[in-house]
C-alpha cells in the first residue's frame, strides 16, 4: 500500500466525546500511522444551534490526552484540523456542480440528489459486500442533500469533504453502513473516486444492550479523573472490535500501531467490560518505569512509598487511599481486621516479643528475616504474626510487601506503630 493513505475523524461539537467516538478515531488513527499516512481531524459543526465550545475542547483534549495527534495547525503540521462551517464556498461550489449535471432539484424548498436507478454494491473493508437496489424508488426516495433555509445536509458535506481531502479510508460505525451507497452515488454524480469504506462494530453494553450516554465508561472525559492512563484506554479500545493474531492483549501504542489491520476487526459487536478496563490499566501500570509511575502518581507521598504500591493497584486514583498509612500516623485501624486479630490467642504475645526482637536489633535491614524467627521461638507459624504485624503497621489487611513497609517505616516508627496496636488489644 502506498505512503498516500489519509484517515479522517469527523465529530460533532454537541456533547462529549464518547467512547464509541474515540475508538473509531483510535482506528483511523492506528491505520493511518501504520502505512505512515495522514490522520485528519474534521469538525462538523454546522449545527449552530447544538454546537457547544464546551464541547469542542472535549474533543480536542480527549483526542489529546490519548495521544491521537492529528495533522494541521494544533501541531504545526500542513493540513487540518477542518471546520464545515468554515467550508460553505466549497460546498456552493460541488452544489453547482451538481446543479449543471442535473442531478438536483428543487422540492418544496429543498434541494435533492436524483438517484441513478440501480443496483449499488459495495466492498466494505470489514463488513464484505453490501448491496442496495435503487431501482425501487418507493424504498429509496431521491435524497435531500440541501435544506430550505439553504444548510447542507450531512450527507453531500461529508461526501465533499471526504473528496476534497483526498481521503483514502474512511472508517467509521457500523450504524452509517447504509449511509455509504447514497454517498457511492454522489461520488458517481462528482466524477470523483470514493474512499475505501471501513464500518467497525459497535459497542454495547456487557448484556448486550446499546452503550448510552448513561453507561459506565461511555464518557472518555471520566477516564483521566477516574484513574487510567492514556496508554492503557488506547490498548482497551483497540480490543474494542479488533484483536492481534496471538494471544496477547497487552500492547503499547507503537505495538498497537505495527499490530493493527482492518483484517483484524471484528465484524460481531464489542462487548464494553468495565473490569477487563481496569485489569488492562492494572496490567500498564505494572509495566511502567518507576519513574515514570512515581510522576504519574502525583502524590506527595515518597518515591519509595509510592513505588511499595505499584503492583497493588489497578487505577490511580486508588494511590491516595493506598499510601495514606504512610503519612498518617494515627492511621485507622479496620474494625474487621483488628477484630481478626483479637481472635488470634497468640497475637499479643507474639507482637510483644516481635517489638523486643525489633527494639535489639541494630542492622534494620535485617527486620523481615526476624519475623519467621522471632514467631518460630514462640511456637507458632510465621503467618500467625505476619497479619498481626501487617494490621499494626498499616491498619489494613492487605497492602504493600511487609519488608517495603519495615524498610519505609524505619525502626522507631514502626516500634511506636507496635505499641499503639498492641496497647489496642489489651
Amino acid at each position: 500500500m502506498s505512503l498516500s493513505v489519509r484517515t479522517r475523524f469527523a465529530p460533532s461539537p454537541t456533547g462529549y466525546l464518547h467512547v464509541g467516538g474515540a475508538r473509531t478515531a483510535l482506528f483511523n488513527w492506528l491505520f493511518a500511522k501504520h502505512h505512515g499516512g495522514d490522520f485528519i481531524l474534521r469538525v462538523e459543526d454546522t449545527d449552530a444551534a447544538r454546537n457547544t465550545e464546551e464541547a469542542r475542547a472535549a474533543i480536542f483534549e480527549g483526542l489529546k490526552w490519548l495521544g491521537l495527534d492529528w495533522e494541521g495547525p494544533e501541531n504545526e503540521g500542513t493540513c487540518g484540523p477542518y471546520y464545515q462551517s468554515q467550508r460553505g464556498s466549497i460546498y456552493e461550489e460541488y452544489f453547482e456542480k451538481l446543479l449543471a449535471a442535473d442531478r438536483i432539484y428543487q422540492d418544496d424548498g429543498a434541494w435533492r440528489f436524483r438517484f441513478e436507478r440501480k443496483e449499488m454494491t459495495m466492498n466494505d473493508l470489514v463488513c464484505g459486500e453490501v448491496t442496495i437496489d435503487y431501482r425501487d424508488e418507493s424504498n429509496t426516495p431521491d435524497m435531500a442533500i440541501r435544506r430550505s433555509d439553504g444548510s447542507f445536509v450531512f450527507h453531500f458535506v461529508n461526501v465533499v469533504d471526504d473528496l476534497t481531502m483526498g481521503i483514502t479510508h474512511a472508517i467509521r460505525g457500523e450504524d452509517h453502513l447504509m449511509n455509504t451507497p447514497k454517498h457511492l452515488q454522489l461520488f458517481e454524480a462528482l466524477g470523483a473516486t470514493p474512499p475505501a469504506y471501513a464500518h467497525i462494530p459497535l459497542i454495547l453494553n456487557g448484556d448486550g444492550s446499546k452503550m448510552s450516554k448513561r453507561d459506565e465508561g461511555a464518557a472518555l472525559g471520566d477516564y483521566p479523573q477516574r484513574g487510567f492512563t492514556p496508554e492503557a484506554v488506547v490498548n482497551f479500545l483497540a480490543l474494542l472490535g479488533w484483536s492481534p493474531k496471538d494471544e496477547n492483549e497487552i500492547f503499547s501504542i507503537t505495538e498497537l500501531v505495527e499490530k493493527f489491520t482492518l483484517e483484524s476487526v471484528n465484524r460481531a459487536p464489542a462487548r464494553f467490560d468495565p473490569e477487563k478496563c481496569r485489569w488492562v490499566n492494572q496490567q500498564h501500570l505494572l509495566k511502567m518505569a518507576p519513574a515514570d509511575f512515581v510522576a504519574a502518581c502525583q502524590s506527595e507521598a515518597s518515591p519509595e512509598m509510592l513505588l511499595s504500591i505499584q503492583e497493588k493497584i489497578s487505577l490511580l486514583s486508588e494511590v491516595p487511599e493506598a499510601v495514606s498509612f504512610y503519612l498518617d500516623p494515627d492511621y485507622p485501624i479496620a474494625d474487621e481486621a483488628l477484630n481478626k486479630v483479637k481472635g488470634n490467642a497468640l497475637a499479643p504475645a507474639l507482637l510483644e516479643q516481635l517489638t523486643e526482637t525489633f527494639r535489639t536489633l541494630d542492622d534494620w535491614s535485617q527486620a523481615k528475616a526476624r519475623i519467621s524467627e522471632s514467631a518460630k521461638a514462640s511456637g507458632a507459624k510465621t503467618g500467625q504474626l505476619m497479619f498481626p504485624l501487617r494490621i499494626a503497621l498499616s491498619g489494613k489487611s492487605g497492602g504493600p510487601d511487609l519488608g517495603a513497609i519495615l524498610e519505609i517505616l524505619g525502626k522507631e516508627e514502626c516500634l511506636r506503630r507496635l505499641k499503639r496496636f498492641t496497647s489496642l488489644l489489651a
